[in-house]
């Protein structure tokens, strides 16, 4: 079929096997052309493994660090009607890259907030694998299903305290407008919390732990995003802000229980990037448009692989890591400077619908929209028939 972007709202509801290939082999080959991670890990589960940070962990540990690698992720298959996630694709590119390396790579495709998705991962770990020495949590999900109760708890996006009235970049009008939010319910932010808290990061290493399948001096990482005054309202003083306040306390429980085997756990805060997940949070493609504008200029710009590479380089595997007072690995110090935070602040109090493109980067977000699901690539014929139909030889069925 040819396969042309189909986007809905702030989601693309099809993606492009080829595309997809390029966006993934582009940071294959940013993490080799940096050479190996000195003592980086050897034995990876990503759970939430095919897109964003997720993503770009996973091709960190692989190629940068020659890692086996366990991924965990929820995406669509292809039919012949209908083209996968984009996810998917990302997999199939990332396996078919790793498979010529000759680097060991399996795929679960399921809900990874069930005991059974856990229980059939530890198994893998256990029979193909050896002990895990680093656990990437990267998982972005509207509603998770408690394992234990049986409820299900839905996330919201909504302010705590006071209703939210901002700017915001309508990316399907291409509009500047403004977006009023109401609070959140005490029951919306408990909610929020437990989809996207660290309960469910508590309790994969609670169960990988017991059953023996954690390495000597293992680490585990889940990311986070802070931000400045501008998006503190809807982000990090909302209910999302609270749920990632959550992985705090995970953290500290994690690394107390991995006392044993010298275990630690960090939260590791990123830069602000275009991300499936961040697409949907009201304000952050303004936000992102400006920040874009502001550090492209600077010549301090990074993505995904950028930032997950440093990450690695800098602070999972580095003498001298950055932490803040609260124990979080720092990779959103560029962003978070002075200058950078001002200028951004003084471009979205003069920004309006006619200034879209001379004030903001709303090119480079909208591309680089498109490439997360394979789209916008000049080298790429969207002309010619592709078929949909991309296998993932190394799926655990």
């Amino acid at each position: 079929m040819v396969i042309q972007p189909k986007i809905r709202g702030f989601i693309c509801t099809n993606a492009h096997p080829v595309g997809c290939a390029e966006h993934v082999n582009e940071q294959i080959e940013y993490v080799k052309s940096l050479g190996d991670i000195s003592e980086g890990p050897k034995n990876v589960l990503v759970i939430g493994a095919s897109t964003g940070y997720g993503l770009a962990s996973r091709i960190t540990a692989a190629f940068g660090s020659g890692a086996k690698t366990l991924g965990i992720f929820f995406e669509k298959e292809p039919t012949e009607s209908k083209t996968a996630s984009a996810g998917w694709y990302n997999t199939v590119a990332f396996e078919q890259a790793a498979n010529a390396a000759g680097l060991w790579n399996k795929h679960i495709n399921g809900d990874a907030f069930t005991d059974e998705l856990k229980a059939q991962a530890i198994d893998i770990i256990r029979q193909e694998m050896g002990k895990i020495d680093l656990v990437v949590y990267s998982l972005a999900a509207p509603r998770r299903k408690d394992p234990v109760t049986g409820d299900v708890y839905s996330s919201v996006l909504k302010p705590i305290g006071e209703a939210y009235t901002a700017k915001t970049l309508n990316t399907s009008k291409r509009e500047i407008e403004h977006v009023s939010v109401e609070p959140a319910s005490e029951q919306e932010i408990f909610d929020t919390v437990k989809v996207m808290g660290g309960e469910d990061w508590e309790r994969w290493l609670n169960q990988l732990d017991g059953a023996g399948v954690l390495a000597d001096n293992c680490q585990t990482v889940a990311y986070t995003y802070i931000g400045e005054k501008l998006t503190w309202p809807i982000y990090g003083k909302a209910t999302i802000g609270r749920a990632k306040e959550d992985l705090d306390r995970a953290a500290t429980e994690i690394t107390n229980k991995l006392a044993h085997i010298n275990g630690k756990a960090y939260v590791a805060s990123l830069k602000a990037l275009v991300t499936q997940a961040s697409s949907a949070i009201p304000i952050m493609p303004l936000y992102i448009s400006l920040l874009y504008r502001v550090m492209k200029e600077e010549g301090t710009h990074e993505g995904c692989i950028e930032q997950i590479n440093g990450l690695f380089r800098q602070g999972l595997y580095s003498e001298t890591p950055t932490l803040d007072s609260a124990g979080r690995l720092r990779q959103d110090g560029k962003e978070l400077k002075d200058h950078i935070q001002q200028a951004v602040t003084d471009l979205w109090h003069q920004v309006t619908t006619e200034t879209i493109d001379t004030l903001t980067d709303y090119k480079g977000y909208h591309s680089e929209f498109l490439r997360l699901f394979g789209f916008g690539y000049d080298h790429v014929d969207y002309n010619a028939d592709v078929n949909p139909l991309q296998p993932l030889a190394n799926l655990v069925k």
